[in-house]
């Protein structure tokens, strides 16, 4: 018995050692990034491959893995929430635009700099705005705002201390519990928010209060679990990053993506 278990246990060692099993010396050329994929003209889920996000920052992640000699696949992770905890787990290698604050870089490694800053806006009904010159008028309206979504460390530390904000897993939800007059407002990026309630045939409904309540840096942050991702690879991105956005790539990629997803609203194409 003693024999047969230790042949087992040979067996497998050899079966983990044959180079036929085991991981290859490229294994780590192929990638993974996410994000949120309510996030157009950034990222969104492509209409012909819904398994696939697409937007500015997913040509601007792939742009990366060219100048690395990689392959960078954009994937959906699920809602916005899941897909940061696929990445901080590392099942996910990297996520492809998030808001950097102080409790985010204890889990994840940012690459500097930004590679496109938003504008968060205030979205309320249309004809029902209330007063609104900044943040201390949302004390006593009821807010509506994603999981785990962040509009930078001064605005969330003002939030969590003075309004009352309702956390929904996707902004479909939040802006529909807006409609519904379940709450006074919504926190959602400028563009995207444009977008997704144009989407929602809502875009006659709702409108953005001025001013912006942050406008904050997209990063892109590297799980600190991931297989492949060491600290040599790390400075290498750092230092793509830093040249593609010297360039006007960033903003030329927001361009491109909203004429493309206006086309395909146009076309009646969604996910």
């Amino acid at each position: 018995m003693i024999g047969r278990r230790l042949c087992g246990i040979m067996s497998l060692t050899a079966m983990l050692l044959s180079p036929a099993i085991a991981l290859s010396d490229n294994a780590c050329d192929h990638l993974t990034a996410t994000g949120n994929a309510e996030y157009p003209p950034y990222l969104w889920r492509d209409p012909h491959n819904p398994h696939q996000l697409i937007g500015a920052n997913a040509d601007l992640i792939k742009h990366l893995g060219t100048l690395l000699g990689l392959k960078i696949e954009v994937v959906y992770g699920g809602p916005w929430s899941r897909a940061q905890e696929e990445v901080r787990s590392g099942r996910v290698d990297m996520l492809a635009g998030y808001f950097l604050t102080s409790e985010r870089e204890r889990t994840l490694d940012f690459v500097r700099p930004a590679f496109l800053f938003t504008s968060s806006m205030i979205w309320v009904r249309q004809n029902e705005a209330f007063p609104y010159h900044g943040w201390s008028d949302l004390i006593g309206h009821s807010g509506g705002t994603l999981v785990n979504n962040s509009y930078g460390q001064a605005f969330d530390d003002y939030a969590k201390d003075n309004l009352s904000l309702e956390a929904v897993p996707t902004a479909s939800q939040a802006f529909q519990k807006l409609i519904l007059k379940r709450n006074d407002f919504v926190i959602f990026e400028q563009f995207p928010g444009r977008a997704l309630a144009k989407k929602l045939g809502v875009d006659t409904a709702v409108e953005p209060l001025e001013p912006p309540i942050s406008s904050e840096g997209l990063y892109l942050a590297l799980s600190r679990n991931s297989q492949c991702i060491d600290e040599s690879l790390r400075s290498r991105i750092t230092d793509a990053m830093q040249k593609t956005v010297s360039s006007a790539l960033p903003q030329d990629l927001v361009k491109s993506n909203l004429e493309l997803w206006s086309e395909q609203q146009r076309q009646g194409l969604n996910p």
